[in-house]
């Protein structure tokens, strides 16, 4: 497994999106999927507070009793838990790290993600508790997710002296290419590390979804998020579909290897839900795609 840097951190290439934990998947199934992750060379897990109503982070926690020096675990704050945590202020990113070691089991997070911007807190406010977070030891490295250029703008400005954020965590795939028109521009001036989420569309960069075909039963998209699924989105998946079979690929090597072609991304951030589907994610990450391919697949998979 390749790796890559999140300033000090040092990531695999294909990180675990925990995500599904204590959601879709029982702690069982979970440890499951994250011994697999780390036999095969995974050492970047993702997560969130609310993911799975807190749940994925007291299962991680669990699992990783005995072998947390194997990960880089990064985790995140500030969507909605419930009435009493949410948001940004400076008292809740306190409460909320807290929060996240306990239920994580561990002493420090290697990467603190603001989940969103918080409209109602300023910035710099936010910035100085996460900076005294980092001071304390509790946190190696901060981040942020949804943000735009304007806003890490804003957030360098308003980290003074104090820690910034080093990397951002957008959505990004072949069917969603909007980080294109600055985000991506913007880290690769500033040294961020960009880590895309819903790297395969939510499944639509799999395979499973084709044109006068069936969506398979209790497939993501047939509810989860519709707007992947579309006549213009199918037609795309075709022609990558043609073009990587032509060259001996898969759609998935595709989708993961592409994104890996750009520099400013550290990691591809995938969510899992068996052991099968991790060691294809990692397998998936191996082709080094040409500027003469790229070009390519640009005509068909155009910027949003």
């Amino acid at each position: 497994m390749e790796t890559r840097r999140i300033s000090t951190l040092e990531v695999s290439t294909v990180g675990l999106g925990c995500n599904n934990f204590g959601w879709r998947l029982d702690y069982d199934a979970t440890v499951a999927v994250i011994d697999t992750a780390l036999e095969a060379g995974i050492n970047f897990f993702d997560t969130a507070d609310i993911y799975g109503n807190t749940q994925s982070e007291e299962f991680i926690g669990r699992a990783l009793q005995g072998r947390r020096d194997k990960v880089v675990l990064a985790t995140k704050f500030g969507m909605k838990v419930d009435d009493q945590r949410q948001g940004a202020k400076p008292e809740y990113v306190l409460r909320a790290c807290e929060d996240s070691l306990r239920r994580l089991r561990t002493d420090h997070i290697d990467l603190y993600q603001l989940h969103q911007p918080d409209p109602s807190t300023p910035l710099g406010d936010t910035l100085a508790a996460l900076d005294k977070l980092v001071r304390d030891g509790k946190v190696r490295q901060i981040g942020c997710s949804n943000f735009s250029v304007e806003q890490l703008r804003q957030a360098r400005a308003a980290a003074g002296e104090g820690a910034r954020f080093v990397s951002v965590q957008n959505e990004y795939s072949l069917l969603h290419r909007e980080p294109e028109r600055g985000v991506l521009a913007e880290c690769e001036r500033e040294g961020l590390a960009f880590l895309p989420f819903f790297p395969l569309a939510s499944g639509m960069l799999t395979g499973k979804y084709r044109i006068g075909q069936p969506v398979p039963e209790n497939a993501r998209l047939s509810s989860g998020r519709p707007k992947f699924l579309n006549d213009r989105n199918l037609g795309i998946v075709e022609e990558l579909i043609n073009f990587a079979a032509y060259r001996g690929h898969s759609l998935l090597e595709l989708a993961f290897s592409w994104l890996l072609s750009r520099p400013a991304v550290a990691s591809v951030i995938a969510g899992a839900t068996s052991p099968e589907q991790v060691r294809h994610n990692v397998q998936a990450a191996g082709w080094h795609l040409t500027p003469a391919d790229l070009e390519e697949i640009d005509k068909f998979a155009p910027v949003d």
